[in-house]
């Protein structure tokens, strides 16, 4: 009997004994700062919220492309190196081996995101908002989906009507 109380109380000096250990902090990291934060906050959404103050034209992204993205995408977003995307392409998805360009995607939004998080190659985020929207401009212009004289800013952007939005399929609707 007093071996059950013994291993009794080794079991609850345990378990209460490992909740004060547990509740005590190595001591290591430091609280995340809303400056921190912001550093990684940087998604744009379909309705432009996120966007910067700033504004392109494809005059100006041609230059930038040029100098910026065009080694990786091809000369004018077509024949890119070996395992890169082109920036031109169909405008029209209607088998599903298509080959999902720039004219796929359901927001030109994305186009933004995408570049800011990613280009360009092997330096991503170096691109300031100007050069951004100028690449904006000039890629959507390549793929006519917007005019060559089209300033993309914050406010035009997000209005840009891409040629495959309302035509995506919800998988699941009842989930939404």
């Amino acid at each position: 009997m007093s071996m059950h109380k013994s291993l009794l109380a080794a079991a609850l000096a345990l378990t209460f004994g490992a909740g004060a250990a547990l509740a005590q902090s190595p001591g290591l990291g430091k609280p995340i700062t809303e400056t921190d934060i912001a550093a990684w906050n940087i998604e744009i959404l379909p309705d432009g919220t996120g966007l910067p103050p700033g504004s392109g034209t494809a005059a100006q992204g041609a230059k930038i492309y040029a100098e910026k993205c065009s080694s990786c995408h091809g000369d004018n977003g077509v024949k890119p190196a070996p395992g890169m995307l082109p920036m031109v392409g169909p405008s029209k998805f209607d088998r599903i081996d298509t080959m999902k360009t720039v004219p796929y995607y359901k927001y030109a939004t994305t186009l933004y995101d995408v570049m800011r998080r990613s280009m360009p190659y092997p330096m991503p985020k170096t691109l300031t908002p100007e050069e951004l929207y100028a690449l904006s401009a000039y890629i959507l212009s390549l793929n006519k989906i917007i005019g060559e004289n089209d300033v993309m800013d914050a406010q035009s952007l997000p209005k840009v009507k891409m040629p495959n939005a309302g035509k995506f399929i919800v998988r699941f609707p009842d989930r939404i």
